[in-house]
């Protein structure tokens, strides 16, 4: 996908780039409006060595001239299903309703999610992404059982097959309901620990949800995991389990990194109920990830004749003025959740800046696809660029953020420890025999 011509040795200066404040901490620079800089990117040995003010004259054998075309850090990804990513062709979503994908999903998994079936599909997905220019990447699976038996497995063998090109972490998926089985989900907080994983669930309002909370959280504390939860993915105002992980992190003095996704039902809530929510979601410590194409395509998904009333994002400028740190991610991929998408988080962050109104100012909303989901999965380094990181990044034709979120960008340059990438996107052909009986 290359479309810069780099030195094959990686050694070489990146002339007058453009980058942005909030993905290059430290720069002490002159930022424009929209926090761009021209910048000289010195590269050795894979790494950045320095990243310094453009100079006026060139006198650099190796230096590439970008004439102010816009470089970013590589893109992390924080919340996937790459378990259930390209399963449309067998099993669409006939209504595109949140439960029609329940329900074909679940279908699907019973029939069809054989190790050999995950584990061509999950790579078709991280190729996918990696030639989009995503260096890590975070994936939900489903892991009641026998399914946990099989999907873990698989996850570990591609961990370790992608190594060196992409960074993965795998979260159990299960309903919180599941939880009830104590013993059962013990062996689950065992299986995770032992794949270095994370644990998850999805929320919703059960009578005995707090409980069910606290053996999360226990489990949790006493396998040293981290937790990642869906929460709140409905239009119901009375879909407060964001509140109620909040509290449970509080009542546990909870030390480690929460994650939640989806959050819908916020937006939907009166003032002081949001407030209050919000409130405890800063003092627990919990970052927030939105979800913006998959939740425009399922919520308020209407088949009487009347047009959807509302965006089904939660409220990510709300939570970033108290502090709490915020994302954007994929979600689902061609399946019954998402019948579209690529993994490209360039596509991500245009559907959001449209969608959640990251624009005017800009501001640090960047960071929402690079350097706060690094945070979330504790990758040290990813997500930024400064002087010492491995030279991981993207190099845009657009100059300008109408420039580069007006097109596709898919002749961009996505260079991985100093040298431009040869991935090629695979062909959606290469699944054919996969979806043969769907």
């Amino acid at each position: 996908m290359a479309a810069v011509d780099l030195p094959t040795s990686g050694t070489f200066t990146l002339a007058n780039a453009r980058v942005h404040a909030s993905l290059t901490p430290g720069l002490e620079a002159q930022f424009d409006g929209d926090g761009f800089t021209l910048v000289d990117i010195e590269v050795a040995d894979g790494r950045i060595k320095g990243i310094t003010a453009a100079a006026p004259v060139r006198v650099d054998a190796t230096a590439v001239d970008l004439k102010g075309c816009i470089v970013l850090p590589c893109f992390v990804d924080c919340h996937t299903h790459i378990d259930k990513g390209h399963i449309w062709p067998r099993k669409p979503n006939l209504d595109g309703s949140f439960p029609g994908a329940l329900n074909a999903a679940d279908a699907d998994r019973t029939a069809r999610w054989t190790a050999e079936d995950l584990s061509r599909r999950m790579d078709f997905s991280l190729r996918s992404a990696y030639a989009h220019g995503t260096s890590a990447l975070r994936t939900h699976l489903d892991s009641a059982a026998p399914q946990d038996a099989i999907s873990w497995p698989v996850f570990e063998e591609l961990r370790e097959r992608w190594n060196g090109r992409m960074e993965l972490q795998a979260v159990s998926l299960i309903g919180i309901d599941g939880v009830r089985d104590s013993d059962w989900f013990e062996q689950l907080a065992r299986r995770v620990a032992a794949a270095r994983g994370v644990l998850g669930a999805v929320t919703y309002m059960v009578s005995d949800l707090d409980e069910l909370l606290d053996r999360m959280f226990r489990a949790a504390i006493a396998h040293g995991l981290d937790l990642d939860f869906h929460a709140d993915e409905t239009d119901n105002i009375d879909a407060v389990s964001l509140r109620k992980i909040a509290e449970a992190a509080l009542r546990h003095r909870f030390e480690g990194k929460i994650l939640v996704g989806h959050c819908c039902s916020l937006a939907r809530q009166p003032d002081h109920h949001v407030l209050d929510t919000l409130d405890k979601v800063a003092q627990a410590g919990i970052a927030v990830v939105s979800l913006p194409m998959c939740n425009l395509y399922l919520q308020d998904r209407r088949h009487d004749g009347t047009t959807p009333r509302w965006r089904g994002v939660t409220l990510l400028h709300e939570m970033k003025a108290r502090g709490i740190p915020v994302s954007v991610a994929s979600d689902n991929t061609r399946d019954p959740f998402y019948a579209y998408g690529d993994l490209d988080m360039l596509e991500v962050y245009r559907m959001a800046t449209r969608i959640l109104h990251f624009d005017h100012p800009v501001g640090d909303w960047p960071k929402t696809v690079a350097a706060t989901p690094a945070q979330a999965m504790r990758l040290d380094g990813a997500g930024i660029l400064r002087a010492g990181v491995p030279a991981d990044f993207i190099i845009f034709k657009g100059r300008s953020w109408t420039e580069l979120l007006s097109r596709p960008e898919s002749d961009r340059t996505v260079v991985r420890d100093g040298k431009p990438i040869e991935a090629e996107l695979p062909d959606y052909a290469e699944l054919d025999d996969l979806m043969v009986g769907g």
